[in-house]
């Protein structure tokens, strides 16, 4: 194991040490898990290092206690204030508690009740404020500089990225022989944190930084050269829709020539699927974007490979959309419109002929009128339950060598 020299980073290899030892009282060493079920796409051994089982339920708590815990007694007497859509809001408030501070955290409206609550509940005060987290980041920073709290970032701050750099010390101690580390990248204060410190202790392991294409900030910035603002769309990983790159993580993560792919929604829920059903873990859309890339990109990295599951905070509405996108992205479930004609004995005709097939019905919906309906027609959708793919297929065959009109 080799090592470069410090000065080099501008978050040193000492600093992320030091931020281990500060959050040995406060942060679990949480687990690594073998995943024999993920080695038939990457053909490695592949691991999972459980950062969803940490307190507060994700990565977050680490940067936001070190950056903290450093702050002078004059300056935590005075105070914190952050924004957040959930994960850091809740490290914030965790980490607050443990040093005795007042936390003042700004929160989307929009923000997901369980999230809310949780932040409550660890003993922060929550503002719901904004449309989304870039409204709320802007309340809180013009809060910081009218009451003089010192503004927590969640990403774009040298101890914040020092904090999120002792999980690579930890998936060194229990992965020793690792070469690719898969994790997810928003502002990019998590994935700076790995490419400075394996930059300095381990330059032989590679880290993958993965964004959901539909915020993919660091793809423009990195051609550029510089943040560059790309709106996020709507995306099931909130926790890393974030628009523009921070300087500082960006700096890290261009110099270590990081690479970053992209997963779709459909990779995502995939992914998330295949984690609850396999591993048998809760897993939030943003924390599993490492495993969608895994399995979007087979065979792609070398091993073995961990993937870091960043966080497990998902509002259980959520999860229900979430695990149905997934069935369907997986063919175990789709939506059938079929057309019959308007006579008695039609519809429980075409049930039975599905149940032939092991198609299970979940839903049936029933239209008679329509513009683009003859008089004695009828359209019924069905949500149906399938085995998967191929099952899908033979339905549908079945259906159209009976006559049914499908669309």
């Amino acid at each position: 194991m080799s090592t470069t020299p410090q000065a080099e980073w501008p978050v040193s290899l000492d600093s992320i040490r030091q931020a281990a030892q500060e959050l040995s009282t406060i942060a679990r060493v949480t687990p690594i898990e073998s995943s024999h079920a993920l080695e038939k796409y990457t053909g490695v051994p592949t691991f999972l290092k459980c950062e969803n089982l940490q307190r507060s339920g994700s990565f977050k708590v680490r940067g936001a206690y070190v950056r903290m815990n450093r702050l002078s007694a004059e300056e935590k007497a005075c105070g914190v204030i952050a924004a957040s859509a959930g994960n850091h809001a809740q490290g914030v408030a965790v980490a607050a508690a443990a040093l005795g501070i007042s936390a003042v955290v700004y929160m989307p409206v929009s923000a997901a009740l369980p999230k809310v609550a949780a932040t409550r509940d660890y003993g922060a005060e929550v503002r719901l404020v904004g449309a989304n987290v870039e409204e709320a980041l802007a309340a809180a920073k013009a809060e910081a500089e009218r009451t003089g709290a010192i503004f927590i970032h969640p990403f774009d701050h040298a101890d914040v990225i020092a904090g999120q750099g002792t999980l690579a010390l930890e998936i060194l101690e229990q992965v020793p022989l690792v070469k690719t580390v898969m994790a997810p990248v928003g502002g990019g204060g998590l994935v700076a944190g790995l490419v400075a410190a394996f930059a300095q202790l381990a330059p032989e392991v590679k880290v993958v930084g993965v964004q959901a294409s539909r915020a993919a900030a660091y793809t423009e910035s990195l051609i550029a050269g510089h943040p560059v603002t790309h709106p996020a769309q709507s995306t099931m990983a909130d926790g890393i829709a974030v628009s523009t790159p921070g300087d500082l993580p960006f700096e890290i993560i261009d110099r270590g020539n990081t690479r970053i792919v992209n997963v779709s929604e459909e990779d995502i829920s995939k992914a998330l699927l295949y984690m609850a059903e396999r591993a048998k873990l809760v897993v939030e859309p943003a924390g599993v974007t490492g495993i969608a890339a895994l399995m979007a990109y087979p065979g792609e990295f070398e091993g073995p490979v961990v993937a870091l599951l960043s966080g497990g905070n998902i509002d259980p509405n959520v999860l229900l959309r979430v695990v149905r996108h997934g069935l369907v992205s997986a063919g175990r479930f789709m939506v059938v419109k079929v057309r019959l004609d308007d006579h008695p004995g039609a519809l429980a005709q075409m049930l039975f002929d599905l149940a032939s097939q092991n198609a299970n019905i979940m839903h049936v919906g029933h239209v008679r009128t329509g513009v683009d309906l003859a008089i004695d027609e009828v359209e019924v959708t069905m949500q149906v339950e399938t085995k998967g793919p191929d099952h899908c297929t033979e339905v549908l065959e079945f259906m159209r060598s009976k006559g049914y009109k499908l669309s």
